[in-house]
């Protein structure tokens, strides 16, 4: 009878042992997945959510004395500047924590839109050198970077930013749907969207 005991209460004891290991390596796996999901979505880093074309004349010049500032040399040229610009979120800025219990992921900051890239084609008009003042390759590479700029202020009054303002609720959508066919959920009940002016690339 106690062998019979013994043997009872032995596999009980295997039982009790089991499961409460099966739990832990099951918590332990969900957490390990809600991690991942999340490494996921921020992987992504930035995705564009709109793009415009742009077209725009800049006008350069540059002036300088020579010889005790009794001779004034001067280059200028006009810029036909063609650019591609794409705005979007950067999702590596994205903000979430794990419910493990609930496979809840909560969204708790979700970044506003910037400037993701600006593509620019540069064609040159008009281009005048001084005898004294000529162009070189650190002129160009400067131009160039002038050009960028001129385009990255003009896209604010262009409507990129207010509509890439409209498409952060599609991305958090799509980030759901990420998530649900992974069978987690999304909470983003209490995310309030930013509304600030946008960063720009350098």
């Amino acid at each position: 009878m106690e062998i019979f005991l013994g043997i009872v209460f032995g596999v009980l004891i295997t039982y009790y042992g089991m499961s409460l290991l099966n739990r832990k390596k099951g918590l332990h796996q969900v957490e390990k997945q809600s991690v991942v999901l999340i490494e996921k979505i921020k992987s992504v880093c930035k995705l564009i959510s709109v793009e415009g074309d742009f077209a725009e004349i800049y006008h350069y010049e540059d002036s300088k004395n020579r010889f005790l500032n009794l001779i004034s040399t001067k280059k200028k040229a006009i810029l036909l500047i063609n650019a591609k610009a794409h705005v979007g979120f950067d999702l590596s800025q994205i903000k979430m924590e794990s419910d493990t219990i609930k496979k809840e992921i909560i969204l708790t900051h979700f970044p506003e839109p910037t400037v993701l890239t600006v593509e620019t084609d540069i064609k040159y008009y008009d281009k005048v050198e001084g005898f004294f003042n000529k162009f070189d390759a650190s002129d160009l590479t400067t131009l160039n970077k002038e050009a960028k700029s001129f385009i990255v202020e003009k896209i604010p009054e262009s409507g990129l930013i207010t509509s890439a303002k409209k498409e952060a609720l599609d991305t958090i959508l799509m980030i759901e749907k990420l998530l649900e066919i992974s069978g987690w959920k999304l909470n983003y009940a209490q995310l309030v969207l930013p509304d600030s002016p946008p960063k720009k690339i350098s």
